[in-house]
């Protein structure tokens, strides 16, 4: 998508808000972590291990979730374990050991990794020689695939060149780095202080090793930005020249993760403020080549990213957008997540109870879902208008056997106030094309299909972070 694309009325998006800014999904996942339930356990998690229509020939994703970091950010909501007493890896590593061999036994056949991620935490809490450990572990199980993509998070501040080494010596090839904002008043605030110099240095050790792909993380609507603080920060962003780059927007869930409540007293942006951030940080990351790629994900023509979505094989789950289209995933580690083709299953959160799980069942499943045909129906179309912007009726009826208009007319109805508004074109077979506008608010379009949502709002309980 061109700069030009982007020209939208930022006076009549912000006009715009009072409908728009509510609380709404990411939509990692459909339906969402809040419908799962417990009833879903170790026994059923195995059993789908077991079944599905799959040979040796289908490749997996793999998550590793280590939980550990040395320092807490006030802005994050990931779940974490602060510590410095990194002799908690050994029981972490036995354990994590034990579930990864666990869940390879209950797969119905082996099979092979085509794509590693971990994430945190801060996966380089951990040694060098425990990433050895634990990535050998991983392979061992789930051989990997040339060509696989294997990637990780790290946190610039503690990571080592040692560490980078140790990592392309495992085979990882993409590195993510956590930046947020370059401006030290927004650090203080977010108790999270990292150098531009600190930041580039690692950057030039990680493409010296061999990484074939840099990332960065960064967040608007952090207490104290502007529109010109992150414009500072975009400058040197692009003078150290990431491949990817996600753009995360502030999720301030005071009742997960309760240090943010401080943020209410030290000038969060407000709605129009974060939206104005937004659309500047876009048009900027369009003039420097990056392409749009969807929600919060931009990459550079060349990336594979960049050329899933060309080819419209782009996917989203818990670990954002990804190349890996139709793929199962398995989680590892506390809270991690597994989405196989028609179910979901996540392991304890804190670590104890994960640990005891794993040494009872070897597996450490805490809740999940099984969907239904009514659900992948659904999960089918926010994923396309998340990874695509647009709905085709005819891949609709050639995915399903029915027509789109007739099976989801009150939904598409609701979508009327948005067309008025700008946000999609449609047509008269149920088809649609999102906006440039539309794609700025593009979680609100999805929530129209989200069957299960309004039962959640009934709840009373807060779920869900402001989709604005």
């Amino acid at each position: 998508m061109s700069r030009d694309a982007f020209a939208v009325d930022l006076d009549a998006l912000v006009a715009l808000l009072p409908r728009y800014a509510t609380e709404g999904p990411r939509y990692t996942s459909y339906p969402t972590a809040p419908t799962w339930n417990e009833s879903y356990g170790p026994d059923e998690f195995r059993e789908d291990l077991a079944s599905g229509d799959v040979d040796a020939s289908d490749g997996l994703s793999l998550y590793v979730h280590v939980p550990f970091c040395e320092n807490l950010c006030h802005y994050c909501a990931c779940n974490k374990l602060i510590t410095k007493d990194h002799a908690r890896a050994a029981g972490y590593l036995d354990t994590i050991e034990r579930e990864i061999a666990a869940v390879r036994q209950a797969l119905r056949v082996p099979r092979t990794a085509t794509q590693i991620h971990w994430g945190g935490g801060t996966p380089t809490w951990l040694a060098p020689d425990e990433i050895r450990r634990l990535f050998g572990a991983l392979v061992e199980a789930f051989p990997v695939r040339p060509q696989a993509e294997i990637s990780i998070e790290v946190d610039p501040r503690v990571t080592t060149t040692a560490h980078l080494d140790a990592l392309a010596g495992c085979g990882f090839n993409r590195i993510s780095m956590g930046v947020q904002d370059f401006d030290l008043r927004v650090q203080e605030a977010v108790r999270r202080i990292q150098t531009v110099e600190q930041t580039a240095q690692l950057v030039s050790a990680a493409r010296d090793a061999g990484f074939e792909s840099v990332n960065f993380d960064l967040i608007y609507g952090l207490p104290y930005q502007t529109p010109e603080s992150f414009a500072r920060t975009l400058d040197h962003v692009f003078a150290i020249g990431p491949d990817r780059i996600a753009l995360y927007s502030y999720a301030h869930v005071t009742w997960v993760a309760k240090q943010q409540r401080g943020f209410e007293r030290t000038d969060l942006p407000d709605a129009a403020t974060k939206l104005a951030i937004m659309l500047m940080a876009i048009r900027r990351f369009l003039a420097e080549g990056y392409l749009f790629i969807g929600l919060d994900h931009f990459a550079r023509p060349d990336d594979e990213l960049a050329q899933a979505f060309a080819d419209r094989t782009l996917r989203r789950n818990f670990m954002g957008h990804t190349t890996q289209a139709g793929v199962d995933l398995l989680g590892f580690g506390p809270s991690a997540i597994s989405e196989l083709r028609t179910s979901y299953a996540q392991s304890f959160r804190e670590e104890p109870q994960w640990q005891q799980a794993v040494a009872e069942r070897g597996v450490a499943t805490m809740r999940g879902y099984r969907l239904s045909r009514d659900d992948l129906e659904r999960r089918w179309i926010i994923g396309r208008i998340l990874c695509h912007g647009e709905l085709r009726a005819a891949e609709f009826r050639d995915a399903f056997g029915r027509e789109l208009a007739k099976a989801y007319a009150p939904e598409l109805a609701a979508l009327g106030e948005a067309e008025a508004d700008g946000l999609l074109q449609r047509q008269a077979d149920g088809s649609f094309t999102v906006t440039p506008a539309g794609r700025l608010l593009v979680r609100n379009l999805a929530m129209v299909f989200d069957a299960h949502l309004e039962g959640q709002r009934r709840s009373g309980q807060r779920m869900f972070s402001k989709t604005v």
